[in-house]
């Protein structure tokens, strides 16, 4: 049994609001108090009865500190790079250009396909242990670069296994088999997706928390994706679609639909889709990096006047986007979506949990998970100046990572 009091704390941001000298109380895993330094209590049934007797007192130096980041949109189980891709593309070559010369996602297909277990496993190993160490304590990691049952049934239990392992943050698996049809079933596309449906349960008992699907023109269509994704949640996985990366095809209606824990990307979202998203409660996962590259930003500042629940994600993925960093993503969003820093940050914290399903972190109170951040700054503002805040300090669950 571990009391860890944290203090001298000059600016805390609780994911709801802020406290100024503020101080926080762990005990093992959680958060068990939480408040100005000033209304410090004594003592804490069940915790401490004295506060003079707490285990470590840990003195934050006036410094900023928030809940641990939750990055709520990731591809990081693959093999390879597509650096060459990536300077096509910024050279204006199309998709259809770049494919021809042997990149897009088939690519990573085949180079994640032919790389052995040991060495994919130590790629992925060292991107979460980035996320973690730029201050990421959740990461919503998806599959898809297998798209077979075996390779990425085998995915899943090396997300699951790797959360167990030091400095590695929590995970959220996300089953994405239908990613894209794989070569073998050219032709068949209605034969792999009743095949990705099949595959949910064997997903769900490896380990998988939600399934997802690419709903979107050269990917599956919508009578396709609400097969996948109602097979996946008869088997208790949570639903959450790619809608409207390219263009929209009813993507945003299927998430209302099928309830949906999540909308991802949105880069074509219009009036009568955020009206929706609003009525049902579906969640936008938004990311700012993406978008940018794609050069066609969604209306945010109208989704959050419209109540739409927002989370961000860095989408880090082989072949648009590498970022480890969701200070970064806060930045990016401040500056290309113009959200407020409040807004940015409360979507890369407690709209993360939102999206994810869950309520025990992304804000600092009692009872929540103690994943725990103290930046190298002073006061909130400094996401919008840095653009990469970094971190002095990570608490997950209560214990230092750095």
């Amino acid at each position: 049994m571990t009391v860890r009091l944290l203090t001298n704390i000059g600016r805390m941001w609780t994911g709801n609001d802020v406290i100024s000298n503020a101080a926080l109380l762990v005990h093992n895993d959680r958060i068990a108090w939480v408040g100005r330094a000033a209304d410090l209590p004594q003592s804490v049934p069940g915790v401490v009865d004295d506060i003079v007797d707490v285990d470590q007192v840990e003195n934050l130096s006036g410094a900023l500190v928030t809940p641990g980041l939750i990055d709520a949109h990731t591809h990081p189980v693959y093999a390879g790079n597509r650096y060459a891709e990536m300077a096509m593309r910024s050279s204006g070559s199309s998709s259809s250009a770049i494919n021809a010369a042997g990149g897009g996602i088939g690519s990573t297909v085949t180079v994640t396909r032919g790389t052995d277990p040991w060495t994919l496993c130590n790629g992925v190993r060292e991107r979460l242990r980035s996320w973690l160490l730029s201050g990421t304590t959740t990461v919503e990691a998806k599959t898809g670069y297998h798209l077979t049952r075996d390779g990425e049934l085998a995915d899943v239990r090396l997300l699951r296994e790797l959360e167990k392992e030091p400095m590695m943050p929590r995970v959220h698996v996300t089953f994405l088999a239908a990613h894209v049809v794989p070569p073998e079933y050219f032709g068949r596309q209605r034969d792999y997706v009743e095949a990705v449906g099949a595959w949910c349960a064997d997903a769900a008992a490896a380990g998988a928390d939600s399934v997802d699907v690419y709903c979107d023109e050269g990917h599956f269509t919508t009578e396709e994706s609400r097969w996948v994704l109602a097979s996946g949640r008869n088997v208790g996985l949570l639903p959450r679609v790619h809608a409207g990366a390219f263009s929209r095809r009813g993507a945003v209606q299927l998430a209302a639909e099928l309830g949906c824990a999540s909308a991802d990307l949105l880069h074509h979202t219009s009036d009568e889709d955020i009206a929706v998203l609003s009525r049902y409660g579906v969640p936008a996962v938004l990311c700012p990096a993406t978008a940018m590259q794609r050069g066609s930003l969604p209306p945010v500042r109208r989704m959050i006047s419209q109540g739409v629940t927002i989370a961000l994600g860095s989408d880090h993925n082989p072949g648009h986007c590498g970022i480890t960093s969701m200070s970064l993503v806060i930045s990016l969003a401040v500056a290309a979506f113009g959200m407020s820093v409040g807004d940015a940050l409360r979507a890369a914290t407690l709209g993360g949990a939102t999206v994810l399903g869950a309520p025990d972190r992304g804000v600092l109170a009692p009872g929540r998970l103690a994943d725990i951040v103290q930046w190298d700054a002073d006061h909130e503002g400094a996401f919008a100046w840095s653009f990469g805040l970094k971190p002095r300090r990570v608490w997950r669950g209560g214990i230092p990572v750095q």
